[in-house]
């Protein structure tokens, strides 16, 4: 009877009103289904990129809320409310959950383009890219499927389950503060987890946003819960180091990462990283040119190039090379730079001031090291003290940072290669392998290229590659696991082989 009643709650919200922007903004954490504040009533501000305004306020939690978080979302994992569900029960409250989101798109867009800067299109974007991972593991969670193992003995029957992994504590970055949250909290929530989400300090109020709509779809209390901080080392070791979290997912650096996976270490913690990259983007004779630069702008300056799969090394061939630099800057001259909610707005702030100067320096480096300014290379405080300008740079080469490491940033950096086995040896020299993208019209040059890169992910003829149905991580020290597709729901369950013996014929 209670779950008839859950049900019939859970579908009379598909007809909830549009909210206002006002009321999705939130200004306390959201625990065991209840909105609260810091245990030491402290709060930090979260600010627009793009004025350096305030947006509002919210917790900065502390070791101890997080352990209150661990704790409610342990009491959900069992309770009937949660546990008793079916899988088609869950299912049902998650597309709940995805409805109102869509109802709410435009409102959920204004938060996302105020706090990250991103431009207002892309964050509509992100709000259904995001969402589209809801909807994906709402229909997953009716596919979570066992085995009957025909057994090599008579008398016996093998047969293997799949059960929720536990409570997933789930660690996301500031870049996609929606899509990073879904990718992680669908797939645990359509296995039957229970979970704790600390958001990027620069980027909270996406995720109570959507925290406050997942009240509204009914999801039970304790089954979401989000700590805020700025504070994230004391917040982490708690999520880490707990026996009552039993797996962590986590999106953002390599170097945090790493200290992530050695501080679950002890606990032989279920632990799934989705980190940095340097990816490879290679422009072959072959390649339809016109593509490959509409490919490349949209690899390289979405969100202002502060995506992990973000293109960072462009080898361009000798025989395309110039046409290729040309076409680049007439379009890259043409991208609009501004605040994300202006009118047409291509290219938004840089997140924070260290990733500003980061990018500054990085290009400093270059010209030091007498790499070639083609276009940009400056910033544009005439519009913010975080704007860089879309930046174009050749004769690219080690030891320059441009080159080693990730830019996350808008510079696009351009090297010559003459053979393929030159640019395939030079896209693989690095420690990271998380996207890679070529482009070639050879059909037997794309299998071999595509078989020899070493990535996780590889776009052929595309430069955006990343949806719901396909699986999302990398290779070497750009993670472990996947996250979206079927096999995301891997990352949640635990497997459970039973053996029934002595059974009569």
């Amino acid at each position: 009877m209670l779950r008839t009643i859950l049900l019939k709650t859970k579908m009379s919200n598909f007809g909830l009103p549009q909210r206002s922007i006002s009321s999705l903004i939130q200004s306390k954490g959201f625990i065991n289904g209840s909105w609260v504040d810091s245990s030491n009533s402290e709060t930090f501000a979260v600010t627009n990129p793009a004025n350096g305004k305030v947006i509002g306020n919210v917790p900065n939690m502390t070791a101890d809320d997080a352990v209150k978080a661990v704790a409610a979302a342990k009491k959900a994992l069992h309770a009937p409310e949660w546990a008793g569900l079916t899988a088609k029960q869950r299912s049902v409250m998650l597309k709940c959950w995805y409805n109102l989101i869509e109802q709410n798109r435009d409102e959920i867009a204004k938060i996302m383009t105020a706090e990250s800067g991103k431009p207002i299109n892309e964050s509509l974007g992100e709000v259904t890219y995001g969402n589209s991972f809801i909807e994906w593991f709402a229909e997953e969670a009716r596919r979570i499927n066992g085995e009957v193992i025909p057994s090599p003995t008579p008398n016996r029957e093998l047969i293997v389950l799949k059960q929720p992994l536990g409570v997933a504590a789930l660690i996301t970055p500031w870049n996609f503060p929606l899509a990073m949250i879904t990718r992680k909290a669908g797939a645990a929530l359509a296995a039957g987890c229970t979970v704790v989400i600390k958001p990027a300090e620069d980027t909270p109020l996406t995720c109570l946003a959507v925290a406050k709509l997942s009240v509204d779809a009914g999801i039970p209390n304790g089954v979401i819960n989000v700590v805020t901080t700025n504070k994230s080392a004391p917040v982490g070791n708690v999520l880490c180091t707990s026996p009552d979290v039993a797996g962590i997912s986590f999106t953002g650096s390599t170097d945090v990462g790493k200290l992530l996976y050695r501080n679950c270490a002890d606990g032989v913690k279920r632990i799934s990283l989705e980190l940095g990259g340097n990816a490879p983007f290679i422009v072959f004779d072959s390649a339809n040119i016109e593509k490959a630069v509409d490919g490349a702008i949209a690899s390289k300056f979405r969100n202002c190039g502060q995506t992990c799969v973000s293109a960072n090394r462009f080898f361009v061939q000798e025989g395309v090379y110039d046409k290729f630099i040309e076409l680049l800057k007439t379009k890259v001259a043409a991208l609009k730079i501004g605040s994300g909610d202006g009118p047409d707005v291509q290219i938004g702030p840089l997140i924070n001031k260290a990733q500003f100067l980061k990018i500054s320096s990085f290009v400093d480096d270059a010209k030091k090291l007498n790499a070639t300014i083609i276009a940009g290379a400056k910033p544009r405080p005439d519009i913010g003290e975080l704007f860089y300008e879309p930046t174009i740079i050749t004769d690219v080469k080690p030891p320059m940072k441009l080159y080693t490491d990730e830019v996350f940033g808008p510079v696009l950096s351009i090297i010559k290669f003459k053979e393929e086995e030159e640019a395939i040896s030079r896209a693989n020299d690095t420690n990271s392998g998380l996207a890679g993208y070529f482009y070639s019209e050879n059909v037997q040059q794309i299998f071999r290229v595509a078989r020899k890169l070493e990535v996780g992910m590889i776009g052929i003829n595309e430069g955006i590659i990343s949806t719901a149905e396909a699986p999302f991580g990398g290779v070497k020290q750009s993670g472990i696991g996947r996250e979206g597709s079927h096999y995301g729901i891997d990352e949640y369950v635990e497997v459970k082989y039973l053996c029934l013996g002595n059974l009569k014929n």
